[in-house]
């Protein structure tokens, strides 16, 4: 017992109120960068209800695109737009250029914006009014080669059967050829028809 009490008193205490200054100052770190976030994001959502409240007052503008910002940044534009009543959609590749554009709602984007947006390129409604024109020209010519008879055939759903949709569980043979005389079965188990039938009766 000596010597564990000389080895005890000889170790040296541990260092706790050092690891206790270094755990308190990491969590005051903590603490005020989390507060100094809190106020960044309160400033951020103000400015943007601001921008987003001088976007529903003037009447000319019906989009307004925000700069590529952080995913967080992007949710307070999100919830705000959609506090106002107007719709959103993010574009870009996230954590490079994503950035969120809000429409009016009396005013919603066509496919083609979105399409054209969702591929990373400017909308230019004059450039697809062009396309629309042409793809009318286009089935304007082909109908005037082609006879009447077929362009209505061509416009009508082919007709569905069930039978065909189904084929694969009804199987293809139906009526009288799938018709077969069934047999009784010439063993029962183990136990032969003939035997198990004289038992029954």
């Amino acid at each position: 017992m000596d010597l564990l009490g000389s080895i005890l008193s000889s170790m040296d205490a541990p260092p706790a109120t050092e690891s206790n200054k270094k755990a308190k100052e990491e969590k005051a770190k903590l603490k005020k960068l989390q507060l100094e976030e809190k106020k960044k994001n309160a400033e951020f959502r103000s400015k943007t209800e601001k921008q987003v409240t001088e976007f529903i007052k003037d009447t000319k503008q019906t989009r307004l695109k925000f700069p590529s910002m952080t995913r967080v940044q992007r949710s307070i534009v999100h919830d705000v737009a959609e506090i106002a009543g107007l719709t959103t959609f993010s574009f870009g590749e996230d954590e490079v250029d994503r950035y969120v554009m809000l429409f009016k709602k009396e005013i919603p984007p066509s496919d083609e914006e979105l399409e054209a947006y969702r591929n990373g390129q400017e909308f230019d409604p004059e450039s697809v009014g062009k396309l629309k024109e042409e793809t009318k020209n286009n089935e304007g010519d082909d109908s005037v080669n082609r006879p009447h008879s077929s362009t209505r055939l061509s416009r009508q759903a082919p007709p569905t059967y069930y039978k065909d949709k189904y084929r694969h569980l009804l199987g293809t043979d139906s009526g009288k050829d799938a018709a077969k005389a069934t047999k009784s079965n010439s063993a029962y188990g183990y136990v032969p028809v003939r035997t198990r039938k004289t038992f029954d009766r």
